[in-house]
């Protein structure tokens, strides 16, 4: 599958948005992919994530003994992936601020941990989730994500392998182009939302 493959799935499920949208890391973009549409589908989430991990295990070079995702987002990404790979999947969340690990989950030290994401666009949560992992003494040897809106710029600190790659418009709040400006802003992510 090739990045207009995936832009297919997304179009066909209905989740590649045009329109004025406030990103989570703040950034405006007239488009917005909003995976919770793939993933309220089992069938199309099988398929992207199946074809994350064999890309995975194709690139990676190095078998992970884990897989770790951010909440909320990569939840479901990193379980599908974890499946298809043999692999057990736990996940991260916000405390304070801050990833940690919760609900009993530990890693080892020196264990060695695939990151999985859904949408990467800047990097930061991937980041942040990854300086988690690693304050537990566990070994981040890779990223994954579904999407890297970033086309490969977002610097995650550890090699990212993404299913599909493109670089959208996105733009600072105040420095928008007249035609978006005109949009009133939609901000459909998780980040930032009431506790």
């Amino acid at each position: 599958m090739n990045t207009d493959d995936i832009l297919d799935i997304f179009r066909e499920a209905g989740a590649l948005l045009e329109g004025h949208f406030i990103l989570s890391s703040g950034l405006r973009s007239p488009v917005f992919l909003q995976k919770a549409f793939i993933f309220k589908n089992p069938a199309l989430t099988e398929k992207l994530c199946k074809a994350l991990a064999e890309k995975v295990q194709r690139e990676l070079g190095d078998k992970p003994d884990i897989i770790v995702a951010p909440a909320m987002g990569g939840i479901i990404p990193g379980y599908e992936t974890a499946r298809h790979m043999g692999l057990e999947s736990i996940f991260t969340e916000r405390e304070n601020g801050e990833f940690v690990l919760r609900r009993g989950f530990t890693l080892s030290d020196g264990q060695k941990v695939l990151m999985v994401e859904d949408i990467v666009t800047t990097g930061l949560s991937s980041r942040e989730c990854i300086k988690s992992i690693e304050a537990t003494g566990a070994k981040v040897i890779g990223g994954a994500c579904i999407f890297d809106r970033s086309n490969g710029h977002a610097d995650i600190g550890v090699p990212l392998i993404s299913l599909a790659a493109k670089a959208f418009p996105a733009y600072q709040a105040d420095n928008l182009p007249e035609d978006l400006a005109k949009l009133d802003p939609i901000k459909p992510g998780s980040r930032g939302l009431a506790k």
